[in-house]
């Protein structure tokens, strides 16, 4: 799968089984993150294209957040080609 963040222009692969915030760190990219889990809700980001499953049965996410499109990395698995927004994010 493809990811592409949409402001900055970066794309990168992933293939399950990593995630989302695994695959970006791989490429160099650096998005904001901290308890790898799906809690804390460091790494929201908001989908514009394509979808995702989770690690865990639950994330941090409220189902109107789900259903605006916004992702948790740290525990998502790309399932298609993605576009996110992730304006903290910077290279390595």
């Amino acid at each position: 799968m493809k990811i592409t963040l949409a402001g900055q222009g970066w794309s990168f692969d992933a293939e399950a089984p990593d995630t989302v915030l695994q695959a970006a760190e791989r490429a160099g990219v650096i998005l904001p993150s901290s308890c790898r889990n799906g809690t804390c809700r460091t790494c929201i980001c908001q989908s514009t294209s394509g979808t995702v499953r989770y690690k865990i049965d639950w994330p941090g996410l409220s189902p109107d957040e789900k259903r605006e499109g916004y992702i948790l990395p740290c525990v998502a698995i790309a399932t298609s080609d993605l576009v996110i927004e992730a304006p903290a994010a910077r290279l390595r």
